[in-house]
């Protein structure tokens, strides 16, 4: 067996308990109390003993039928099979309380809260996960201030509060969030959850980049042509198509997850693990970012709309007729764009990023492609393809490097070759969830997997020239494409102006 190093062991966790509001939402069930159950499930003690979950809503329900409904969830969305000794114990930790929307709810939460703790021998470190709209964000730190729910960052227990992708509306709102937030709180009290960078591929690119000197060597613009970032989706709206319509795919992926992931491709090697230099290493980059100027939105980016089309042997109906929507809704479900990142490392390579509803199939990919060799030797009689670098995020998470090499047999010729590494086929296990990942880090006061203030800012400011110009100018295009394609011809376009062409995950 090969060697393992371990480089940082998880921080400890101390006993605290999660108080998730809109318990029983759908992040809720889908996420949370699934990522929370599996942490239970490790049998390394991942929440300590003690520790307690009380889930917070508006909806009326026995303590039974939560701990019930905790169940369903689990079994249908878990990685990890129901144990049945492990679910006693984890239904043991969970508690339920109604009356978010009551003027006295806060109230009784401090109450239950207190109750809770005096019965278990818990010390009063909570954290509270808002699993609710970015509208209702303010108002809830009000309130957890005015019901005295809220501890300074220097007292022995701790308060801490994690609020979920998108920091906001646009650049104003998001602003106002930070604004708010911080009157209560400090930065390090605050967690601003993305579970992009929960993922295992994503959180491996500082490896494969950092831990490799192969890769330092090439990874500037002496050696690549271009990068490409695909973020594709299968699925429609779901239950999401009051918020999607108000959002489209501009606000909802590349503000935040697409952006992300480009940062962590771009950015400089950080002085350290510590979380403030990672994070600072990725604003860096998203700051050399260079702003699309709005004469230039109509040739650097592409939105599009999905229609009616055939997508896995089935007819589906386009966004317009989604139940739903509006039937005069210009929301965006496909972005094209061309990014430059400005600074001494990636000066004149463009970075194409894409993203979509309804496409092809379900894909987030990351292609480096490198220059090509000179036309001498082999490359002279023919136009030989480029080396290219493929960061699988998901599915089949991974990485390949497809290179050149002879074809055995008499004759020189020459075929790509891939070298593949699939982490289902090199590793032993299942990967934990990104948000049992980030869960455990919220409860260790872990920050390097959470966006800072300063990210949330920049990156706003990069899309909001974008979203301004789509506003205020209704003749730019809002291309159609049919479902199970991979979007407008005019993302083909954008790339093709440059000489590339998009690689399909």
């Amino acid at each position: 067996m090969s060697q393992i190093w371990t480089i940082a062991e998880t921080h400890p966790v101390p006993p605290c308990t999660v108080v998730i509001f809109g318990a029983s939402g759908d992040l809720a069930a889908r996420k949370l109390l699934p990522a929370l159950y599996n942490l239970e499930h490790c049998g390394r003690e991942a929440i300590p003993p003690k520790s307690a979950i009380l889930g917070f809503a508006r909806r009326e329900m026995p303590v039974e039928a939560f701990r019930t409904k905790a169940r369903e969830a689990a079994a249908r969305y878990s990685r990890l099979k129901i144990d049945e000794e492990c679910w006693r114990r984890f239904a043991q930790n969970l508690d339920y309380l109604a009356g978010l929307d009551r003027p006295d709810g806060f109230a009784r939460l401090k109450g239950r809260l207190e109750e809770i703790e005096k019965a278990r021998g818990l010390p009063p470190n909570r954290i509270y996960y808002l699993s609710l709209p970015p509208e209702a964000i303010t108002e809830t730190v009000e309130k957890l201030h005015g019901a005295g729910l809220i501890v300074p960052p220097d007292a022995p227990y701790f308060t801490r509060i994690v609020v979920e992708k998108p920091i906001g509306h646009d650049l104003h709102s998001a602003l106002h969030i930070i604004s708010a937030m911080r009157k209560y709180f400090a930065e390090s009290q605050i967690f601003r959850i993305d579970h992009y960078l929960g993922k295992e591929t994503v959180q491996n690119l500082m490896v494969l980049r950092f831990a490799n000197s192969i890769f330092e060597d090439f990874w500037n613009n002496r050696r690549v042509d271009h990068v490409q970032i695909t973020v594709s989706e299968e699925e429609g709206l779901g239950t999401r198509a009051m918020y999607y319509d108000g959002a489209g795919a501009l606000r909802d992926m590349v503000q935040n997850h697409m952006l992300q992931v480009l940062s962590l491709t771009a950015m400089e090697p950080p002085v350290s693990l510590a979380a403030d230099a990672v994070r600072g290493a990725k604003v860096n980059a998203i700051r050399s970012l260079r702003p699309i100027d709005p004469d230039d939105v109509r040739k650097l980016v592409v939105r599009g709309q999905y229609v009616a089309g055939e997508l896995g042997g089935k007819r589906v109906l386009g966004y317009l007729q989604e139940e739903g929507i509006r039937e005069t809704s210009r929301t965006d479900t496909f972005v094209a764009l061309k990014a430059m990142v400005d600074n001494w490392r990636w000066a004149g390579v463009p970075f194409y990023l894409r993203t979509g509803k309804r496409l092809l199939r379900r894909a987030s990919t990351i292609f480096v492609q490198f220059k090509r060799v000179p036309e001498i030797l082999f490359n002279r009689r023919v136009s030989l393809p480029p080396d290219v670098l493929a960061i699988r995020i998901q599915p089949d998470e991974g990485f390949s490097l497809e290179v050149l090499a002879k074809r055995p047999g008499l004759d020189l010729s020459i075929q790509p070759v891939r070298m593949d590494l699939r982490y289902s086929a090199e590793f032993d296990g299942d990967s934990p969830d990104a948000y049992e990942r980030l869960l455990l880090d919220v409860m260790a006061g872990d920050h390097t997997l959470f966006l800072s203030s300063r990210f949330v800012q920049r990156s706003w400011e990069f899309v909001q020239g974008i979203l301004d110009q789509w506003q205020g100018d209704p003749t730019v295009p809002l291309e159609p494409y049919a479902a199970g394609t991979w979007g407008p011809k005019a993302a083909d376009d954008l790339i093709r102006a440059d000489g590339r062409e998009w690689y399909e995950p």
